[in-house]
């Protein structure tokens, strides 16, 4: 195979995506790849659906402890058609959000850049700090918000992290301005690579569309109940192809290779219109 092994993220430099990446990399010893940092996390889901070469990875965030589910990532993952890219493993990266302006005095910021998450996140600090006298202005990511700040115009403010700051000499007015003190965001490593198995715990993620009739999401949760596997993440999204039906993501403990876990599968298998299996990968809590 003579293409480049790369790893998609989204960037760029020092968004909070790349600080997943570089840990992932390190904690599973990813070597020899080259880093490709793309703006959107569609344009990521992209290349990870037509691989040029099979050892290739992607990085997307996928769930913050505030905001919740990420629709985007978890829209495109489901739509992936080649059912050999799997999640197969994840991480938990903290966020700490700093507010970075070249402003002399905060008084003079009119406007606040960042990904709308970010601003989100910092509300009742920006609130707190601003009022009603700011414009919020959107950026695709927190780094990208960082690195466009200008001493030109000292009545622009960005909210992203130290990491951005420093990397890109930006001055930090305030740290840790996030208003939830444990922000948390975990994220989705996906490929067709089978990564050395860990002794640890495992998850598996699932997602599928019932048909729409009563108790039909309750028959799927009875399954899991039946065979004592613990459910910790549940998420519907429409499915896009009519009004009123949805699709589900669900994240479970085990691996689809323990017996009571492939029982479940294959009787969830008989309660689904449509059903894929994302991945089964090693729980992050357990690998910190």
């Amino acid at each position: 195979m003579t293409n480049q092994k790369k790893i998609f993220y989204l960037g760029p430099k020092t968004s909070y995506t790349d600080v997943a990446k570089e840990e992932l990399k390190k904690r599973f010893n990813l070597t020899g790849y080259e880093d490709v940092e793309k703006r959107t996390i569609t344009a990521i889901s992209n290349e990870i659906a037509h691989l040029e070469n099979d050892e290739s990875l992607a990085v997307l965030p996928i769930e913050n402890s505030i905001e919740g589910i990420v629709k985007e990532s978890i829209d495109n993952i489901s739509r992936i058609e080649d059912r050999s890219v799997k999640i197969i493993a994840e991480c938990v990266i903290p966020i700490h959000h700093c507010l970075i302006t070249y402003a002399d005095d905060v008084s003079e910021v009119k406007t606040i850049v960042s990904h709308p998450q970010a601003i989100s996140q910092c509300f009742d600090y920006i609130y707190k700090t601003f009022g009603d006298n700011v414009v919020y202005k959107s950026e695709s990511s927190t780094a990208n918000a960082v690195k466009n700040i200008s001493p030109e115009d000292k009545t622009v403010c960005a909210i992203g992290s130290k990491y951005s700051a420093d990397f890109y000499h930006k001055p930090v007015v305030r740290e840790n301005i996030n208003d939830e003190k444990h922000n948390q965001t975990r994220f989705l490593l996906l490929g067709k690579l089978h990564l050395p198995k860990v002794d640890t715990e495992y998850k598996t993620s699932i997602t599928f569309s019932t048909d729409n009739k009563p108790g039909a999401l309750c028959d799927i949760l009875n399954i899991l109940r039946k065979y004592d596997i613990n459910m910790s993440y549940i998420s519907s999204r429409p499915s896009k192809r009519k009004l009123g039906e949805y699709a589900f993501y669900i994240d479970f403990d085990g691996k689809v290779t323990d017996d009571k876990v492939a029982k479940a599968m294959f009787e969830t298998l008989q309660h689904t219109a449509t059903f894929k299996h994302l991945g089964t990968y090693p729980k992050s809590e357990n690998l910190v």
